[in-house]
């Protein structure tokens, strides 16, 4: 499988930044949320104690993002360069581990389970991602088949000046012609004729 990422110490400055990024979007969308329910009463209240939890959480939010994203991204690339290739049991080990050493503050059966979450949540992002590129390639590979010269359907009654080709041009289904300084017809000689 090939992937399109940064090159591996890059790696993990651009996932712990997109991670960041998406807990602050995400944050600030629920947090406000949060917010503006628990609030008293009062549009102005409500929106007032939005802002207050989004200004509150969503620095902590964000924080752990890529928090999550940075330590993954460093297992990956680890692994990566340990294993000597990059494929999808990468990804899900990464995130085992990751969740392990996330929890490890917790204990040892609380790192069992988050790197058991971790692990299948990757294990189910990743086959989701193959089988969505197996479907693609597969869906494409018909539509290429669909438009292929030879799978077009013949145009019966209607003269070779008026068929249009994809171009939008008229095609042209006789061979060219070629005629000698003598006035003599010559057959054409090409590849594959």
């Amino acid at each position: 499988m090939e992937y399109n990422r940064e090159p591996c110490p890059w790696r993990i400055v651009d996932d712990c930044g997109g991670a960041f990024t998406m807990g602050a979007i995400c944050g600030t969308l629920f947090q406000s949320v949060i917010g503006f329910r628990n609030a008293p009463s009062g549009i102005h209240r409500r929106l007032f104690g939005g802002v207050t939890a989004v200004r509150n959480r969503v620095p902590q939010v964000a924080g752990n993002f890529a928090i999550w994203g940075g330590l993954f991204s460093a297992i990956e690339c680890t692994l990566i360069r340990c294993r000597s290739k990059e494929d999808p049991w990468n990804s899900i080990l990464s995130g085992a581990l990751t969740g392990g050493v996330l929890a490890a503050r917790t204990g040892i059966p609380s790192m069992i389970g988050s790197a058991t979450v971790g692990g299948v949540f990757l294990a189910l992002v990743e086959g989701f991602g193959i089988m969505a590129t197996r479907l693609h390639a597969d869906s494409f590979a018909q539509h290429m088949q669909m438009y292929e010269m030879e799978n077009l359907p013949e145009f019966h009654g209607l003269p070779a000046s008026t068929r249009l080709g994809f171009s939008g041009a008229p095609t042209n289904t006789e061979p060219p012609r070629q005629v000698n300084g003598n006035g003599v017809e010559v057959d054409r000689i090409g590849k594959g004729r």
